[in-house]
């Protein structure tokens, strides 16, 4: 319906995210930060795709990773990626989660309240394996084949961690070729390479959240690996994507306006 030549569009739905004419708002990936400055038509990426196509876009383009390869993956997500139906839902239920926890405190666990008790453990959906994020995930790492991927809502508002598991013998160099190129890759926008973020042995899905950064690290030994990144549903994985392809747009410069750890 916008017919005004110069009029750009930042689309934050998945209705262009595969579509030619549209491009691919994801600046860190080769050739894509000058594409999106000049285009009128832009995709914002899906926030589990983000996370997924952060850590192995890079690894394919490097020949690290074959196209060929068959992938697995999950991602825990914030309630909030849920939209305002979720959010409700979980505010409701989680509201009194202080005084439930005191009451309950010197109870047997059985006794806790079973609808609280589902709120608290990870829900995992999606379980069809026709997640709308897919389709971006195949078109923008190159892959041959769609990933088994499963989502998994936990119980905090905001922030997601998306694994990819691999064995050694899938990657070109192992775990020190992996760590060399994010490192590499990954010099200037909003993702950036973490050597060691753990905290204690832990990864939180929440750490970043607030934040429109994301950070991807590489773990594992000589047989297996796992491949993370983390960032904020809401930051990196919507809104700050969509201000990030903005800014690049009005020509300012991209970080404009945006919470950075």
């Amino acid at each position: 319906m916008v017919d005004n030549p110069e009029t750009v569009i930042i689309d934050t739905s998945t209705a262009h995210r595969t579509a030619d004419g549209w491009e691919y708002g994801f600046p860190e990936l080769t050739g894509r930060r000058a594409r999106i400055a000049q285009a009128k038509r832009v995709a914002n990426p899906g926030c589990h795709a983000s996370g997924f196509i952060a850590l192995v876009a890079p690894l394919i383009e490097h020949g690290l990773l074959a196209s060929a390869s068959r992938l697995t993956a999950f991602s825990l997500t914030g309630f909030s990626g849920g939209g305002k139906k979720m959010i409700a839902a979980y505010g409701e239920e989680l509201k009194g989660q202080v005084e439930v926890e005191e009451r309950t405190r010197e109870a047997p666990f059985f006794n806790f309240n079973y609808k609280l008790q589902l709120y608290f453990g990870g829900r995992q959906y999606a379980l069809a394996q026709s997640h709308k994020h897919l389709p971006e995930m195949v078109k923008v790492c190159g892959l041959a084949t769609a990933p088994v991927f499963s989502p998994i809502v936990v119980p905090h508002y905001s922030g997601m961690e998306v694994t990819v598991s691999l064995f050694a013998d899938q990657v070109k160099g192992g775990l020190a070729a992996v760590r060399e190129c994010y490192c590499d890759y990954y010099t200037s926008g909003l993702v950036r390479y973490a050597e060691d973020p753990s905290e204690d042995g832990f990864l939180s899905s929440a750490a970043l959240s607030g934040r429109d950064d994301l950070e991807v690290s590489a773990y594992g030994n000589d047989e297996r690996l796992i491949l993370v990144s983390r960032f904020d549903n809401l930051g990196k994985g919507a809104s700050g994507a969509a201000i990030q392809n903005m800014n690049l747009a009005l020509g300012v410069e991209e970080t404009t306006g945006l919470v950075l750890g």
